[in-house]
C-alpha cells in the first residue's frame, strides 16, 4: 500500500486551518497544530470585518479585486460564519473631497459597486451618524465571525481525514540534507511526527517557525487596538473616508460595535505595550463618524498583531506596507519541503490557502483541484453548531465572543 504524503500545517488561525482544509479535501494526508486553541491569535484578535475592497480600492487595486472576489465567496460558502451588513465611506467637513472621489472612482474600476449618499440620505440609513457627514458611498462590507470561520474549516480536516491538534506548539523542526524530516510537537501531543511537506501559517510569528528550518522570514508586525462598546444603533460597518488613520472603522456586532484601530510597530508579536492613548484615541476619532459611542459603556478591548511581511522595512510607519499575501517557497532558500504564507487579510484567507495548497500539491506530485470555492462549510446554516465546533477545537479570541456562544 502507497502511503499518502504528510503534510504538517503549523498555525491554527484561518490560513493555517484553511490549508489543511484545502488539502485534505484533494486527499493528502494533513495534521494541523496549534499552540493554543484554534483562532487566538491574529484571526481571533482581529476587527472582524469582512472586507468589500474598498479600503483598498485607489491603493491597491490587485488587493481590492482579492478582496471583493473572496468576499463573495464567503457569502456563499461561509453561512452563519459571517454577517451582511453593508458598509458605507462617510466623508466629514474637513475630509478631502478629492480622496472621495478617488476611491469611488477606483471602486468602479475594481468593480465594487457603490451607490452615492448625501449626508441627509446617509443619516436616514444611520440615524446616529454625525451632523459632520457631508455624503456617504455604500460598499459590500461585511463582518466575519472568526472563531467559527476557523472552526468549520477545522471540522472539515477532519472529516476528510485529516487531523487538528490544539495545544501543540511546534518545538523544533529536525532537517537533513536541505528537507525537514521530522516535527517535534509537544503539549497534547508530545511526540515527534514524520513529514514529507511543511506549512508554515503562523502569521506574525512566521520567522520563528522559519529559524526552526535555518530560514529567514522578515515580518514587520503591528499592533492594533479594538474596543468594543455597548451599541446597537448601526448596522453597516462604518469607514471614515481619508487616507488610513487612527480611529477609522466601526464593526457593528449584535448589541456591541467594535470601535478601531491603531497601528504601531511591535518587535515582539507576544510581547509588546498596550497603551491606553490607542484606545482613548479609536474612541474619540470613531465618536467624530458616530457620536454616541463617545459615551457608550466600554465592553472589552483587546488588541492583535498584522502579520505584515516587509523585508529591510525596519522600524519606521508600516502603514503604508502592502496587506497582500506573500507565498514564500523556501526550496529557493535550500529547504526542499518547507513554505511559509504571509500577510493577507481574514478576508482572503481562503485564496491565500488554495495558492498554497496548489503549490504543496505540485511539489508532491498531487493531481487534484482545488473545491474550497465552491464547497460550503460544514455547519454553515446551523450557528449552534458551528458553536459546538468552536468549544470542540477550544477557539479563543475575543472578536466574536460576544456572538459566538458563551462556552463554560
Amino acid at each position: 500500500m502507497t502511503r499518502s504524503p504528510s503534510v504538517l500545517v503549523v498555525g491554527g488561525g484561518a490560513t493555517g486551518t484553511g490549508v489543511a482544509r484545502d488539502l485534505a479535501l484533494r486527499g493528502v494526508d494533513v495534521t494541523l497544530a496549534e499552540r493554543g486553541g484554534l483562532s487566538s491569535g491574529t484571526t481571533g484578535r482581529s476587527h472582524g470585518l469582512l472586507h468589500s475592497g474598498a479600503r483598498y480600492a485607489e491603493s491597491d487595486s490587485a488587493g481590492a479585486e482579492e478582496c471583493i472576489e473572496e468576499n463573495r465567496i464567503l457569502r456563499s460558502i461561509a453561512g452563519e460564519c459571517v454577517r451582511d451588513t453593508g458598509g458605507l465611506f462617510v466623508q466629514l467637513a474637513g475630509d478631502d473631497p478629492e480622496y472621495f472621489e478617488e476611491k469611488r472612482t477606483a471602486c468602479g474600476t475594481v468593480g465594487i459597486e457603490t451607490e452615492l449618499l448625501d449626508g441627509d440620505e446617509a443619516r436616514e440609513r444611520v440615524p446616529d451618524l454625525s451632523a459632520d457627514v457631508e455624503r456617504a458611498m455604500t460598499v459590500p462590507d461585511g463582518v466575519v465571525y472568526p472563531s467559527r470561520l476557523v472552526a468549520a474549516n477545522a471540522a472539515d480536516v477532519e472529516a476528510h481525514g485529516g487531523t487538528v491538534h490544539p495545544h501543540a506548539p511546534l518545538e523544533a523542526l529536525s532537517t537533513v540534507e536541505g528537507w525537514v524530516t521530522e516535527a517535534r510537537l509537544g503539549g497534547a501531543v508530545d511526540d515527534t511526527v514524520e513529514v514529507d511537506y511543511v506549512v508554515n501559517a503562523t502569521g506574525a510569528w512566521a520567522g520563528d517557525v522559519a529559524s526552526m528550518a535555518g530560514v529567514t522570514v522578515e515580518m514587520a508586525p503591528t499592533r492594533g487596538v479594538m474596543v468594543s462598546v455597548e451599541y446597537d444603533g448601526v448596522d453597516p460597518v462604518l469607514n471614515r473616508c481619508r487616507d488610513p488613520a487612527d480611529g477609522d472603522i466601526v464593526v457593528p456586532h449584535d448589541s456591541e460595535a467594535v470601535l478601531g484601530t491603531t497601528s504601531v510597530p511591535v518587535s515582539d508579536p507576544d510581547d509588546y505595550e498596550r497603551a491606553d492613548w490607542e484606545v482613548e484615541s479609536s474612541i474619540e476619532e470613531c465618536a467624530a463618524m458616530l457620536p454616541p459611542v463617545a459615551d457608550s459603556p466600554v465592553v472589552r478591548k483587546w488588541w492583535g498583531v498584522r502579520p505584515l511581511y516587509a523585508p529591510d522595512e525596519g522600524d519606521g510607519d508600516r502603514r503604508g506596507i502592502s496587506r497582500g499575501f506573500f507565498r514564500l517557497d523556501h526550496a529557493e532558500d535550500g529547504v526542499e519541503n518547507f513554505l511559509s504564507i504571509v500577510g493577507g487579510k481574514l478576508t482572503t484567507y481562503r485564496q491565500m490557502a488554495e495558492a498554497t495548497a496548489d503549490r504543496v500539491c505540485e511539489r508532491l506530485g498531487v493531481d487534484a483541484a482545488c473545491e474550497t470555492a465552491t464547497r460550503e462549510l460544514p455547519g454553515a446554516d446551523d450557528a449552534a453548531r458551528l458553536d459546538e465546533f468552536v468549544d470542540r477545537y477550544d477557539g479563543q479570541g475575543p472578536t466574536d465572543e460576544d456572538v459566538v456562544r458563551k462556552r463554560e
